[in-house]
């Protein structure tokens, strides 16, 4: 069933994204201010979400690591964006989770204008993927951030998580409404792709999606 979900790739491209993602990947540094960002001289893509939906479970998955991302039970409590080299080829960010109720609201303002900055400020940054907690479905945190993205002129793909969570039927059933809203954004990727970090489902196609967004491979 998710393999109907999820796009096809070209074998080659899955393959070339497996192999990217069996070089090493090393966290950089975390920074809270944007003149502490390492130069953009190599194509970067970011995770964003709510917090919680599972953007450090997702990195930790992609790259075959437990805990180069960390994780966290508490809402909110990541505010740096982390920076990761893989393999010289490409770089990950993990932005701050957004969306969690207890934070005042001068708080995620100051969260807002920094991603806005971010966005705009980056000009390696190739593509931003937007997590969604399948059992969900959007929800008005992810439209404000998708608008964002619209706004500043960034490509961004949905990446549905937790999907062993959902039964077939309505998995499929929010992966549709998603994929329509999805119409109604200029900077918005067509195919959505659908993950569990937990069972492995949809990694190629995340790392075959990414490897065509990356340094080529040395020959």
């Amino acid at each position: 069933m998710l393999n109907d979900l999820n796009p096809s790739f070209d074998p080659l491209i899955v393959e070339s994204g497996r192999k990217l993602f069996t070089q090493t990947c090393e966290f950089m540094l975390g920074v809270l201010e944007l003149a502490q960002m390492p130069d953009p001289n190599i194509p970067e893509i970011t995770f964003a979400g709510r917090s919680n939906v599972g953007k450090s479970s997702l990195i930790n998955a992609l790259v075959g690591q437990k805990s180069l991302a960390r994780t966290s039970v508490t809402p909110g409590r990541t505010q740096e964006i982390n920076f990761f080299n893989l393999g010289h080829r490409l770089t990950l960010t993990d932005l701050p989770g957004y969306g969690f109720a207890q934070a005042p609201k001068d708080k995620v303002q100051l969260w807002t204008d920094f991603i806005r900055k971010y966005l705009k400020g980056r000009p390696n940054l190739r593509r931003a993927l937007v997590l969604v907690d399948s059992r969900h479905g959007l929800k008005d945190t992810d439209r404000d951030i998708m608008t964002l993205m619209d706004d500043s002129a960034v490509n961004y793909q949905v990446i549905m998580t937790k999907a062993d969570k959902v039964k077939p039927g309505p998995l499929a059933k929010t992966r549709d409404a998603i994929a329509k809203e999805l119409t109604e954004h200029v900077a918005a990727h067509p195919e959505i792709l659908v993950t569990s970090s937990a069972e492995g489902w949809g990694l190629a196609e995340v790392r075959a999606a990414m490897v065509e967004l990356a340094l080529p491979e040395r020959r």
